[in-house]
């Protein structure tokens, strides 16, 4: 992989034929794709998205891509790169959803600790 990663906000490799590209879930993007593929929710998206549904695949590479040449890719794309497609768009997915369930926890955590202590709000 030629392109550089910034895993801490989401960025995840992808690389389909041989075009490295670098695709991140960013609410913009995930809005578009949403849009161009007429989901409902972020669990219809989702599903489609990891179902390897051949519609999903191409409008994910096209929406979801923040380096790279997604046009070429998009051009030399084969049966056989669509497992590591499924793969990215879950880790890009899931860093979200993870991050938001880690901020999730850090709240409940200070809430406990300032009910063990006596402190309100």
């Amino acid at each position: 992989m030629t392109l550089p990663v910034n895993g801490a906000r989401g960025e995840v490799a992808l690389r389909v034929g041989s075009v490295d590209l670098v695709i991140a879930a960013e609410i913009g993007r995930l809005a578009s794709l949403s849009t161009a593929l007429d989901c409902k929710s972020l669990h219809d998206l989702y599903t489609r998205l990891l179902n390897v549904e051949v519609a999903a695949t191409l409008a994910g590479i096209q929406y979801l891509t923040v380096k790279g040449d997604a046009t070429k890719a998009l051009a030399s794309l084969r049966l056989q790169d669509f497992p590591a497609c499924k793969d990215a768009f879950a880790a890009a997915l899931n860093h979200h959803v993870d991050a938001g369930k880690d901020d999730a926890d850090q709240e409940a955590t200070a809430t406990q600790s300032k009910a063990s202590l006596g402190e309100t709000g």
